[in-house]
């Protein structure tokens, strides 16, 4: 149990660093570029590529079945 939320914990963290550096990489458009731009440029950083992972992580820990000890609903 402990574990689970120790994973999901960290993919919540990630999640929040990603979408933090999308959000800050906004600014790109008012420097006049545009929304494809945007997007190719948030594509190539890697730093972005947290999000993606951390949501991963997060759907993975809430739908894998846990061990015989984990309280199902």
């Amino acid at each position: 149990m402990l574990l689970r939320i120790f994973f999901f914990l960290i993919g919540f963290g990630l999640t929040i660093i990603g979408f933090i550096y999308i959000i800050s990489y906004l600014n790109l458009i008012s420097i006049g570029y545009n929304f494809s731009e945007y997007v190719n440029f948030i594509i190539k950083r890697v730093e972005c590529y947290y999000s993606i992972i951390g949501i991963i992580i997060i759907i993975l820990d809430i739908f894998i079945p846990g061990g015989n000890y984990e309280l199902h609903l």
